[in-house]
């Protein structure tokens, strides 16, 4: 074949190729056009922006701390072990009382005694006061001594005196003995609150002096949040203000700031804030269990939100079908910041807008549509 000739045949080919792909096309562009294509769409919304932040905190008792001896002794028994759970008054760990009963008992013979010496005391004051009155009696006689009459009534001075001081004694002894039955008492260590042994600190047989620790005990029932939050992000939280929490396996639930502690870490930049939660009895919970709070960032506002199936990227802009009359109307929008399964729209779209999530991939401007109602 000529040269010529197949440059020719080559020629008409490709325009033949040429025209049948752009037949195709326009085929294709027009059955897009007539076609209906079901897709899903989701409404455009106003709702309060409340971005959140993740902050670690931990479980904390709000009674937890050693149980000491309140007096000295050595230690004769323990009646709990760790990992027992006690309650309030329940006897922990007894001292040997043989000592503290003895002086107790000698506090009682002391009391007896000083009982016993105003009983006397009052008895001479009686006898002073019966050779008193004799003496003044006897004024009118000859026999009369104002000089025995003065010595008799400085007697009864002195008595009078003497069971003052008896008496004194009598409360010195009483206030001891008082204080051998306090001691005595304390012998007997018990736990101040409900809770949980995580701590032995001494044996039996050792000797403990009134203030040495014991056991740690820890109320497990009484569980709060303790989170160091940064200052900047203070703003979003005030008393009351109720967030979310997450607890390692998953499980979530709610807290409240009970309250915000005014010293501030100044090499983190954070203080601690206390929350308050109702926790589960179904979760398995201990002290300095990490905790993860959702904390807002700032103060709450109101947004235009779509969500964020919704927007494609397109050549380095975002983009949104519109499900307007029946056909996808695309739409450039400007986003901000992103909350949970959306975006903020600052500029293209307004509330109560139907946008397409479902679908959108595939569609062409202008193309026809059919979608459920997205109240069903």
């Amino acid at each position: 074949m000529p040269q010529r000739t197949l440059f020719d045949y080559l020629r008409y080919l490709m325009v033949a190729v040429f025209a049948f792909i752009l037949f195709t096309t326009a085929s294709q562009a027009q059955d897009a056009e007539q076609e209906i294509t079901p897709v899903g769409v989701n409404r455009v919304i106003e709702e309060p922006l409340n971005q959140t932040m993740s902050v670690i905190g931990r479980l904390v008792a709000r009674q937890s701390g050693v149980v000491a001896a309140r007096t000295s002794g050595p230690v004769g028994e323990f009646n709990a072990q760790i990992g027992d759970r006690v309650t309030a008054s329940q006897i922990v760990a007894v001292l040997i009382k043989d000592a503290h009963e003895s002086r107790r008992d000698l506090w009682l013979a002391e009391v007896a005694k000083a009982k016993a010496a105003i009983g006397t005391s009052q008895a001479e004051l009686k006898l002073r006061e019966q050779e008193l009155k004799r003496l003044h009696d006897l004024e009118q006689s000859a026999a009369f001594s104002q000089a025995r009459l003065d010595d008799k009534a400085q007697e009864v001075a002195v008595a009078k005196s003497a069971i003052s001081e008896l008496r004194a004694a009598l409360r010195i002894a009483e206030a001891n003995l008082r204080l051998a039955e306090i001691d005595l008492y304390n012998v007997d260590i018990r736990a101040p609150y409900h809770g949980v042994i995580t701590k032995r600190h001494t044996e039996i047989g050792a000797f403990v002096r009134a203030g040495d620790p014991l056991v740690t005990l820890i109320d497990d029932s009484t569980l709060e949040i303790d989170a160091d939050v940064p200052t900047e992000r203070i703003a979003g939280l005030t008393f009351g203000v109720t967030i979310p929490f997450q607890y390692g396996d998953g499980t979530t639930g709610t807290a409240t700031v009970r309250a915000i502690i005014p010293d501030e870490n100044p090499l983190t930049r954070t203080r601690s804030v206390r929350f308050t939660a109702i926790l589960g009895s179904d979760v398995p919970l201990a002290v300095n269990q990490s905790i993860t709070l959702k904390i807002p960032v700032g103060a709450r506002r109101m947004a235009i939100t779509v969500h964020k199936d919704a927007v494609l990227n397109r050549g380095g802009r975002r983009l949104v079908y519109l499900a307007l009359d029946g056909k996808a109307v695309i739409r450039p929008v400007e986003l901000g910041e992103a909350v949970g399964t959306r975006f903020e729209v600052l500029q293209g779209l307004k509330p109560g807008d139907l946008t397409i999530v479902r679908g959108n991939e595939r569609l062409f401007p202008d193309q026809h549509i059919s979608f459920d109602d997205p109240a069903n």
